[in-house]
This record gives structure tokens, C-alpha cells and sequence, in this order.
């Protein structure tokens, strides 16, 4: 199916997604506006968010069914390709994720206030603008309304200081970052006189613009505001103490979710606007080694569980930039590849602190974990497996995901990263380890220590995909890698877009 944007209805067909998810919020918002007042009326608003995440999830596979793609002579400013849909899946099922972990959360901190909703169903629209964003403006539009919910988001628990810290240091950081992008988006604009991504990248390459200083410094700018929405080192100082504060389904969402959706476009924009530039991957290459190296060390430091799953992913926001450094079709597959192990297996984790504390959880420290082997082997035996994925543990997705990343940038030459990244990895079982050997080797403080861990019926559903997740594709990688080869390879620059597109996968022939 071709589209020629410049005709409505061909566009409202590219943005069918998105105009399916906001419509979908703005239905909550109506009704949250109407029922607000009983636990009753909290689960219909989450009910309804899940069917609306649920049918913009159908929107999205017709759209991939139907191989749905732009005429090759048009630059429009959204993108409808397997990336954006494949993207779009994951923002859609982390939020999915989000909601089945809330509900009983919200209930049980007496969390009942009617915005919380929509302000996930709208941070999700902003998501999927970001994933699809073929030009810096709307890239800048959909971060600004992603970034607008979640700075409510993280600052929900009206009651607790904490929360209130985290959504004012969230904000101010946040807005700060957005300036950065901004005049970034201003200076390359200034160099080449367009925002569309791929007419950049063909201007850079005319025009000989790789060693202008004004496209230089444009890019950098862009560089520091990526770098403070993926909390990557030394531009993570906010995320410790939002992550620690906001609620913590909040917090998994943040660290799963948002910053995918910021890798996403950090992705995007660097393989079809920059990718012949070596000060990208320079600067990429640069932040990576910082941020595993920063990351893994401040981590082991952490008794508490919450700011050691905080430190973790800044560490794999480390992993997830040497893909992007390496510029190479493998790294761009392990992109892929490791951003949905990581995804599941953070997720995993919060859901499991979701159940065992109280009061937002930060006071949960490791050694509070003794003894819930003995317990709750459910949830023991969930935690264990979300530590090993995270550690990079063979039978795991998450080693599956480095794996990759480590062959593509050994392919690519980067022989330093591989390196350091294979060192890290060691340093994080200091502080992986502890929680599984708490959980399995220590007994517990109390008989009753562990009695009020349940996951009520959602969550206990969102926690088992998460695991079964992890491990099929952890002995089954092959179908996921497939997909996200091929997903990859739809973003290249628009001088290589005229090249024959590459042979069809098996997994996806039988569409």
C-alpha cells in the first residue's frame, strides 16, 4: 500500500495509530471527568485504556499487514515504515505492561485521582511521534507531549515529598534538555535549511557539510539533549531521584518506555540524518563508555533496591548506546533486539519491588528481600529471573541482546567498547547476585516478613509475559533477531533508499 502524504486521506491513514490512541484518551478524560470516585470507577478507566492501547495495536499491525509505505519521491515529515510499527508495539505493550501493574497499586496507595489514565495514554501518543518523527519538528512535538504527562506523572503521590522532588527536578531537567534539543534543531536548520531527516542526510553528503561548524555544534546540542532523555552519563543526574521518587509503576514506565522512545529517535535521526558522520559515533561511542563505566560502579554502591535499579539503567542505556555507536546493520538489529529484552526484564523487576513495598518502596533495601524464596517463590523466582536477564545470564534474553550488541561492535572495529562492555557486565553481578542470594540463601527476618506481597490478578499476568518473555527468546532468539533485522534496515538514509530493498524475511513472508 503507497501513500502520497500530500493527499488527507492518505495521511490520516499514516496517522491512524496515533488518531486512534487520542481518541481513546480523550474518551477517558471524559469519563474520568464523569466517574472518579470509587475504586469501581478507577478499574473502568483502566479497562478502557487497555482496549484503547489494545485496537491502536490492531491499527498499527494493519497498517504493517498491508505493508504500508510512502512514495519513495516524497521526504514527509512522519515515517510509515517496519521501524516506526515495531516501535510503536513496543511503547503500546510497555504502557499495556504499566497499566496491569497500576491498577492495583493505585488502589492499595490510595492513588484515586482520575488523571493518571490518560496521562499514560497521551505519553504513549507522544511515544509513537517519536518513533515515526521523520523530521526534527515533529520529533521536538511528540518529545514535548511525552515529557508534559510523564512530569505528572512521576510527581502523582501528591502526599509524599519525594514524589513532589521527583516531578519538579523532572521538569526543570526535562525543560532544560528540550532547550538543548531545540537549538540543536536550530543550528542544523541553520546549516541546511531543512528539519527533514533524510534531506538533511543528503545535504550533508552534497554539500560536503561534515566538517561545518554550525551543523558540528547543531549536532552536538542534539547529542546533550538525547543524552539527558536517555539518562546517559554525564547527563543522568536527575534520574536517581525521580526514579526513586515516583511511584513505581511510574518509575518502570519511565525507565522502559519513555527511554525507549528517546533511543528510538536518537536512533532514527542519527541513521538518516548523520550516518556518514564519524562525530556522531564518536560522541555516541564517548557517552557509552562513560555511562557503563558510571553506571555499573555507583550501582554496586546501592542497598536500596529502587536507586539500584535506577543506577542499572542508566548502565544499559551504556549497552544500548554502543549499538547505536557501532553505525553498522548488525548493531541497528541488536538494537532492537536489546531494547526489548530490556524492556521486559526492567519492567519484570519493578513489578516484583511494586508488590513487596509500600509507601512508593523507597526504604525496600536488598537484605528486605530474605527469605521470599521461602515465602513467595512466584515472585522470588520472577525476581531471580528479571536479575539474570539484567546480569546478561546465558538462557536469558538480556544475553541474548548483548551478545549481539558485542558481535556488532566487534564487527564495526570497536574493539574498546566490546571490551568494556564485557567488563561491566562482570562488575553488575556485584550488585545482581545480592538480590537472588537474599531472596534464596537468607532466611527470613520474620514468619510474616513477606505476607503482604501479592500481585493481585493483572499484575500477576503482566509479570508471567514479562518471564515467559524473557525466556523464550532467550533459547528462541531467531524469530525476534529476523524481525528486528529486517525492521532495521527500512532506516537508511535517503541516498540509500533508492537501492533495491532487501529480500524478504521467512518470519515475516507468510503475512
Amino acid at each position: 500500500m503507497i501513500l502520497d502524504l500530500g493527499l488527507p486521506r492518505d495521511l490520516l491513514c499514516a496517522l491512524l495509530p496515533e488518531l486512534v490512541l487520542s481518541g481513546w484518551g480523550l474518551l477517558v478524560l471524559l469519563v474520568v471527568a464523569w466517574r472518579h470516585r470509587t475504586p469501581g470507577h478507577l478499574r473502568l478507566a483502566a479497562g478502557l485504556t487497555l482496549a484503547g492501547f489494545a485496537t491502536t495495536a490492531v491499527a498499527v499491525w494493519w497498517l504493517w499487514w498491508h505493508r504500508a509505505r510512502v512514495d519513495g519521491i516524497t521526504s514527509p515529515m512522519i515515517a510509515v515504515d517496519d521501524f516506526r510499527f515495531v516501535t510503536d508495539w513496543l511503547f503500546l505493550g510497555a504502557a499495556a505492561l504499566t497499566v496491569l501493574l497500576s491498577q492495583r497499586y493505585l488502589e492499595r496507595e490510595q492513588l484515586a485521582a482520575p488523571e493518571y489514565y490518560p496521562l499514560l495514554i497521551f505519553a504513549t501518543v507522544g511515544m509513537m511521534l517519536m518513533g515515526g518523527a521523520s523530521d526534527l519538528m515533529v520529533l521536538f512535538l511528540g518529545l514535548e507531549l511525552m515529557s508534559v504527562a510523564v512530569y505528572v506523572l512521576a510527581a502523582y503521590d501528591r502526599r509524599n515529598p519525594r514524589a513532589a522532588e521527583a516531578g519538579l527536578k523532572y521538569f526543570l531537567i526535562g525543560a532544560f534538555a528540550s532547550g538543548f534539543l531545540l537549538y540543536g534543531i536550530a543550528l542544523v536548520y541553520g546549516a541546511t535549511a531543512t528539519t527533514n531527516l533524510r534531506i538533511i542526510g543528503l545535504q550533508v553528503g552534497t554539500l560536503q557539510l561534515g566538517s561545518n561548524a554550525m551543523l558540528v555544534t547543531g549536532l552536538a546540542l542534539l547529542l546533550v539533549g538525547f543524552g539527558f532523555k536517555v539518562a546517559a552519563v554525564p547527563f543522568h543526574m536527575w534520574a536517581p531521584d525521580v526514579y526513586d521518587g515516583a511511584p513505581t509503576p511510574v518509575t518502570g514506565f519511565m525507565a522502559t518506555a519513555v527511554k525507549a522512545a528517546a533511543f528510538a529517535a536518537l536512533f532514527r535521526t542519527l541513521s538518516e540524518a548523520f550516518s556518514d558522520s564519524e562525530v556522531a559515533r564518536t560522541v555516541a561511542g564517548g557517552l557509552a563508555a562513560a555511562t557503563m563505566v558510571a553506571g555499573n560502579l555507583i550501582a554496586l554502591a546501592q542497598r536500596s533496591l529502587k536507586r539500584m535499579l535506577a543506577y542499572s539503567s542508566i548502565a544499559h542505556a551504556g549497552y544500548l548506546l554502543v549499538a547505536v555507536a557501532t553505525g553498522t546493520p548488525a548493531g541497528r538489529a541488536a538494537f532492537l533486539v536489546y531494547l526489548v529484552a530490556y524492556t521486559l526484564m526492567t519492567l519484570g523487576a519493578f513489578a516484583v519491588l511494586a508488590a513487596k513495598g509500600r509507601g512508593g518502596e523507597s526504604d525496600v533495601r536488598i537484605d528486605d528481600l530474605a527469605g521470599l524464596a521461602a515465602q513467595r517463590p512466584w515472585a522470588a523466582l520472577a525476581l531471580a529471573v528479571c536479575m539474570l536477564s539484567l546480569l546478561g545470564f546465558p538462557g536469558t534474553a538480556g544475553f541474548i541482546g548483548k551478545w549481539y550488541i558485542l558481535a556488532a561492535a566487534a564487527e564495526a572495529g570497536r574493539w574498546g567498547l566490546a571490551v568494556l562492555l564485557v567488563l561491566t557486565s562482570v562488575v553488575s553481578a556485584g550488585y545482581y547476585l545480592p538480590v537472588i542470594m537474599a531472596s534464596y540463601m537468607k532466611p527470613e527476618p520474620r514468619p510474616d516478613a513477606h505476607a503482604d506481597v501479592r500481585f493481585g490478578r493483572l499484575a500477576g499476568v503482566a509479570v508471567t509475559a514479562t518471564v515467559l518473555g524473557l525466556l523464550y527468546w532467550g533459547v528462541q532468539p531467531g524469530r525476534l533477531l529476523a524481525l528486528a533485522r529486517q525492521t532495521s534496515a527500512t532506516v537508511r538514509p535517503a541516498a540509500a533508499s533508492s537501492s533495491p530493498p532487501p529480500a524478504p524475511i521467512p518470519i515475516v513472508a507468510d503475512r
